[in-house]
């Protein structure tokens, strides 16, 4: 098993993902997907729900806490381009959403939101 972010490690991540800059958001719904590109917006919690409240336009809702187990680490190639991302994923190992790192105006990965993301995920045992 691949290590990863733990319960009590997911709220600390979220709060932390604004000041990233520019990624892309991704969310699941039955079969369907929803992108979001741009900054991951600044949130509080309240009654058990982590209250995204970014600027207009931009992405808003409201995320159950205790239904984000876990944040895996995604690192593989997607179309042919290296591709990482943290995976949020309740008890049973479903993906909830997936926040990938953004990409510069080559199309080449945020370099310090690579070195962010390795630095993060080197801190975790298997």
């Amino acid at each position: 098993m691949q290590p990863s972010l733990q319960r009590e490690q997911v709220l600390p991540l979220l709060e932390s993902l604004p000041h990233w800059g520019y990624l892309v958001t991704i969310v699941f719904a039955e079969g369907n997907v929803f992108e979001f590109k741009g900054p991951f917006p600044e949130g509080s919690v309240a009654e058990g729900y982590y209250n995204l409240d970014g600027p207009s336009p931009g992405l808003h809702g409201h995320l159950r806490l205790d239904k984000l187990a876990r944040v895996r680490f995604q690192d593989k190639p997607h179309r042919g381009r290296d591709s990482y991302a943290f995976v949020f994923e309740t008890e049973d190992g479903n993906t909830v959403f997936k926040v990938f790192l953004g990409r510069d105006v080559s199309g080449e990965v945020i370099a310090a939101q690579l070195e962010e993301f390795q630095r993060i995920r080197s801190t975790l045992t298997v």
